[in-house]
């Protein structure tokens, strides 16, 4: 949603000269994109042109949440399919190695404000990572790149343990968990860990050097308002998937979510 809105976008295929989204650097850890299209197809033979793309992408995002264990919502329907997918327009995503201005910079300029950035970092209790999204802690933090060019925030050792998985900057494949020991659960693990100063990305540290961010991390890093916290993630998803919507008569709804019509 943060590149032209929620409009399916990322979904699409680069074709001839253009390089779509998807292909560019920052979204080539996104995998289940096959996932997408089948089940685009079995709502599309239940009840053709008309589900978007868009919509089946918010509801899988809210599925996937509840099937980890984490929140339920209702999601508002009836988003368009945007025609367009431009690789360069990513800038615009939240980079992992992000400081704290940069991050509220980017979510402001969607409407979102520090609560949910707060709130949506929380969606890292789920998943792996790529060591290159993150490596730059471990070895070359202030481009020395050499051993003890480390982010000085990153607990000790934590660091150690990262190190252990990714042994250079020129590791591209290993995959590490977001929330080690829950990655496939969706709960306060991502606030416990930082809180300890274990989150995994430059971007999740940044979260303990303001005042109300860091307030709401402490908060349920002690895990007792879990209540709480899925209600306000429901909140933020809802809110994120209302960014700059195509309706009624803008873009189309695509036969199949990886081209257009």
């Amino acid at each position: 949603c943060f590149v032209r809105g929620c409009d399916g976008s990322v979904l699409l295929d680069s074709a001839g000269n253009s390089t779509a989204e998807k292909d560019a650097k920052p979204n080539q850890t996104l995998r289940g994109f096959g996932f997408v299209e089948r089940v685009k197809a079995a709502v599309e033979k239940a009840c053709p042109d008309t589900v978007s793309c868009a919509d089946v992408l918010a509801l899988m995002a809210r599925d996937a949440v509840w099937l980890s264990k984490g929140p339920f919502w209702a999601v508002p329907l009836g988003r368009r399919d945007g025609r367009v997918s431009i690789s360069n327009e990513t800038d615009q995503l939240p980079p992992p190695t992000a400081n704290f201005t940069e991050l509220t910079q980017l979510f402001a300029a969607k409407n979102l404000d520090l609560k949910d950035l707060v709130v949506l970092s929380a969606g890292h209790t789920i998943g792996t990572s790529h060591c290159f999204s993150f490596s730059d802690r471990l070895y070359n933090f202030t481009g020395l790149d050499n051993a003890h060019d480390i982010d000085p925030t990153l607990e000790l050792q934590y660091m150690a343990r990262l190190r252990n998985k990714c042994t250079s900057l020129d590791d591209n494949t290993t995959l590490v968990e977001m929330d080690p020991g829950s990655f496939k659960t969706f709960d306060l693990g991502y606030y416990k860990n930082v809180a300890k100063r274990r989150g995994l990305f430059h971007s999740d540290g940044e979260l303990l050097t303001n005042g109300f961010t860091r307030a709401y991390v402490l908060r349920h890093a002690g895990g007792g308002f879990q209540d709480e916290f899925f209600a306000d993630f429901a909140a933020s998803m809802v809110k994120m998937g209302n960014v700059d919507v195509l309706t009624g008569s803008q873009g189309e709804i695509r036969k199949k979510c990886n081209v257009v019509n």
